[in-house]
């Protein structure tokens, strides 16, 4: 897929998602193989009052490249603005989120509000476009709710106002990340535009992967809670996707190894203190399916120092005697 002057593999990107895919997640997809990724949103009007916690989001390393920062708001001036901020971070893309559910956002006009208003959408759009040399993207969703499905039109709009590539979510904002994923509405998308369309929700491993791509014809697929506790799912992909080999899940102790890895680069890179805090969530990821799970998951969340980590996988290691 060729976005600007990219050209990025047709295997899988990393979604991205709020409190979740920090510098620490995405090095460690990128990893893995991770093809293209977006990181946490950002606040326009954050970056306008020059709220610190807001630049914080955007920081972006050579290690995690090609990558897209996420921007949200409702004002054209106002992301214009904050997408010329962005520059001085170097990053490869700049995406506007058009799709994200959570009522402080889009009940603040931002987010999928903005699919009530394509005609704002496509103001932003073209004014982000006008104001950085780096490809424009737009995510969004299918539409508002059942009544309102209109990412066909919403997707033309955004080609018209000079967006490089789209992302569609097939969902309505009222479903939130229930129920399956609509393949039909991604599908729709790409027939109706002629720039690149991304395929997201429900990816969840490499076959489900594989029917996002037979299905829709999208030009990339883009992975967002599948990859929680499941980073190497990247590698599966595109192993398989360009070798057709299959990759198979880590043993348990190469599960422990990248959670502590994983927990490493969170407190080098905010403190134990506060990295600690923010790993208990991942930590409680990478228990799934495992035996002991729910014990494991309550320890997670008592999680304070990196010892603590140490200590729950060896216990994990423990008690699955037969998975080492």
């Amino acid at each position: 897929m060729k976005l600007g002057n990219l050209e990025l593999p047709r295997t899988a990107a990393l979604a991205p998602m709020a409190g979740v895919t920090d510098r620490a997640f995405r090095e460690i997809c990128k990893s893995f193989g991770a093809a293209y990724m977006v990181g946490e949103m950002a606040s326009a009007k954050g970056m306008h009052f020059s709220d610190r916690k807001t630049a914080a989001l955007l920081g972006v390393t050579d290690a995690e490249r090609p990558i897209a920062v996420q921007l949200f708001g409702d004002e054209p001036e106002i992301l214009a603005e904050a997408a010329i901020k962005a520059l001085d971070f170097q990053p490869d893309v700049i995406d506007l989120n058009m799709g994200c559910p959570a009522p402080k956002i889009a009940g603040n006009g931002g987010g999928s509000a903005l699919m009530k208003n394509p005609v704002l959408a496509g103001k932003i759009t073209e004014a982000v476009v006008k104001a950085v040399p780096l490809p424009v993207t737009v995510k969004f969703r299918k539409g508002w709710d059942d009544e309102n499905v209109n990412a066909v039109e919403f997707a033309r709009m955004m080609e018209q106002s000079g967006a490089a590539a789209l992302t569609v979510h097939g969902r309505t904002r009222q479903q939130f990340y229930q129920p399956p994923v609509d393949l039909d509405i991604i599908a729709a998308v790409k027939q109706a535009v002629s720039i690149p369309v991304i395929g997201n929700g429900d990816c969840v491993d490499v076959q489900s992967v594989i029917n996002m791509y037979e299905y829709t014809k999208c030009d990339l697929v883009m992975i967002g809670r599948g990859a929680l506790g499941s980073p190497w799912l990247f590698e599966q992909v595109a192993r398989y996707l360009t070798c057709g080999e299959s990759v198979p899940v880590p043993t348990l102790p190469e599960r422990m190894a990248v959670m502590l890895r994983h927990i490493r680069l969170v407190c080098e890179y905010k403190g134990e203190r506060q990295g600690m805090r923010e790993v208990r969530k991942h930590a409680a990821w990478y228990m799934k399916g495992m035996r002991g799970a729910p014990a494991f998951r309550k320890q997670s969340g008592e999680l304070c120092t990196y010892a603590d980590a140490e200590r729950l996988a060896a216990d994990v290691l423990a008690a699955n005697p037969e998975q080492c």
